[in-house]
């Protein structure tokens, strides 16, 4: 249940303005999704960023986009789960890293849909929030119940380097100082 860079896509969940206001800990999770970015981007991983009814919740916060790869469009979705928008692709990739807003619906919903089709999935518990901690811990424990593994940032980037030995090692360490 290793993360293995040639087998994993970033999938970053509606980090969108909206929610701002209403997550208490969104800047962490703003910071900690835009780590994932970048990290993932330094090891080529596919990046999938969704948007939940972008009309009326907005894009995906900056702090989040300007470190998206210039090849990265938000796909835009009406479902809760990602995994049932038009233009969701992981390139064919079998494992999952996810990140986003909110634990307990769309990210919840998006690790279900990921764990039916196959997919070894992991869940950045430090980079997933939900209104109330509540919300966000019973979508961390259904997720994990239902096979999902939970991880941290620094956990899942320094296991898709493997080692010090990486070429992108020193670029990587400098996102988690």
């Amino acid at each position: 249940m290793k993360l293995d860079r040639e087998r994993t896509a970033l999938v970053v969940v509606d980090v969108q303005e909206a929610f701002r206001k209403a997550i208490p800990d969104f800047d962490r999770v703003a910071e900690a999704s835009a780590t994932l970015v970048e990290g993932a981007d330094a090891l080529g991983l596919p990046i999938v960023v969704t948007e939940q009814y972008p009309k009326g919740l907005g894009s995906t916060v900056p702090e989040v986009a300007e470190h998206l790869p210039d090849s990265v469009r938000a796909v835009e979705k009406v479902r809760f789960s990602a995994a049932e928008a038009d233009g969701f692709d992981l390139g064919g990739r079998g494992q999952a890293l996810v990140c986003g807003i909110e634990a307990h619906v769309c990210v919840n919903q998006t690790v279900l849909d990921l764990l039916d089709a196959g997919l070894e999935v992991h869940v950045v518990a430090d980079a997933v929030a939900s209104r109330t901690g509540e919300n966000r811990e019973l979508g961390l424990h259904k997720a994990e119940q239902a096979g999902a593994v939970l991880t941290s940032v620094e956990t899942a980037l320094f296991e898709l380097l493997r080692g010090s030995d990486a070429a992108e090692f020193k670029q990587v360490q400098a996102l988690v100082k």
